[in-house]
């Protein structure tokens, strides 16, 4: 068995293992794709660049190393846990692409997105068919393709509110979080719960690594939004601002906007007025309205119920110790 995890290894080790385990079998299925979706589709992962030379800039692999684990955790081995992991990384994609064209980032990974070189239209298409080989695969493998196309759902769903809100001045706090666990938690816990059936878990092993997995995934998006307004763009890859600059309405935002506070009205006063375009500015009166400081401690709780989700279950030690790894690489990153 290819093992993809040791209690001594660090998080970036485990991912680095995840993806060596998965990626052939993702190359693999991708090279069934016919031009120029494959070559699109290469250069969005980060395989080769415009001409088709080799480069290294893929992503993380989060969520299918979490599919192989969880497979482990409940006693089967990573490989029968690699077409659940592959299909979670192309809807993943999928849902990049498709960000990308509507966010109108022109960055990802430090590099032109696939929209900003190939156009809309095509970065459009070759999401589709990656979400397409994703249902193809995993059904061809014998899992349950509903698990992936009801957390798709859920995905699309959170999407779409999440444009919705941008033109809207009433967003509670429960909307948009229902918005993130659909977005992100869904797929993430997808993958926990996709990679346990893999590997024969029980109903209960099975549903335990879903809640595991919407845990992760929900403090995985207050980490993203936290990036969004204060990360580094010469780390994260992404453009600065973006989403302020778009007026999304991230987590931390919309806790500030609710704070109820004199510095809550001044954030809604500079976030609606379409004449205030200095993300600093914006940035500085989030803070002041506590968007910032409420956004870091639901994370801690999140990344602690996470763990206390994995270590509630009886399970095997050495994957169960690397998706702690994992869930405190998740949401102590910079990019």
């Amino acid at each position: 068995m290819t093992a993809v995890h040791e209690v001594s290894d660090p998080a970036a080790e485990v991912l680095a293992r995840g993806r060596a385990l998965v990626e052939p079998a993702l190359r693999e299925a991708v090279a069934t794709l016919p031009e120029p979706v494959r070559g699109i589709t290469g250069y969005h992962m980060g395989w080769w660049d415009r001409d088709g030379r080799p480069t290294e800039a893929g992503g993380k692999a989060l969520r299918p190393t979490l599919a192989v684990l969880c497979a482990e955790a409940v006693g089967g081995s990573a490989e029968a846990a690699v077409p659940a992991a592959v299909a979670i990384e192309l809807v993943h994609n999928f849902s990049l692409l498709h960000d990308d064209v509507m966010d109108g980032d022109a960055l990802r990974r430090h590099r032109p997105t696939a929209w900003h070189l190939y156009g809309n239209g095509p970065a459009i298409l070759t999401g589709d068919v990656l979400l397409a080989l994703a249902i193809e695969l995993l059904a061809s493998s014998g899992l349950p393709a509903r698990m992936l196309t009801s957390a798709v759902l859920d995905l699309l769903d959170g999407q779409n509110s999440d444009m919705t809100f941008e033109t809207r001045t009433d967003v509670t706090l429960s909307e948009c979080v229902k918005m993130a666990v659909n977005k992100t938690g869904a797929l993430v816990r997808c993958a926990c719960a996709l990679g346990a059936t893999a590997g024969g878990g029980t109903p209960e092993q099975v549903a335990s690594f879903g809640l595991f997995g919407e845990h992760l995934g929900l403090a995985f998006q207050y980490m993203d939004d936290l990036l969004g307004i204060w990360g580094d763009p010469a780390v994260t890859g992404k453009p600065a601002h973006s989403d302020m600059l778009n007026r999304k309405k991230s987590l931390p935002v919309v806790a500030a906007l609710t704070a109820g506070t004199p510095e809550a009205e001044a954030l809604a006063a500079a976030y609606f007025s379409p004449t205030d375009q200095d993300p600093a500015h914006l940035a500085s009166l989030i803070e002041a309205a506590g968007g910032r400081t409420w956004t870091l401690d639901r994370l801690t709780q999140l990344r602690n119920q996470a763990t206390a989700a994995l270590t509630a279950l009886t399970t095997t030690p050495e994957p169960t110790q690397a998706l702690i790894a994992l869930t405190h690489l998740a949401t102590n990153r910079t990019h």
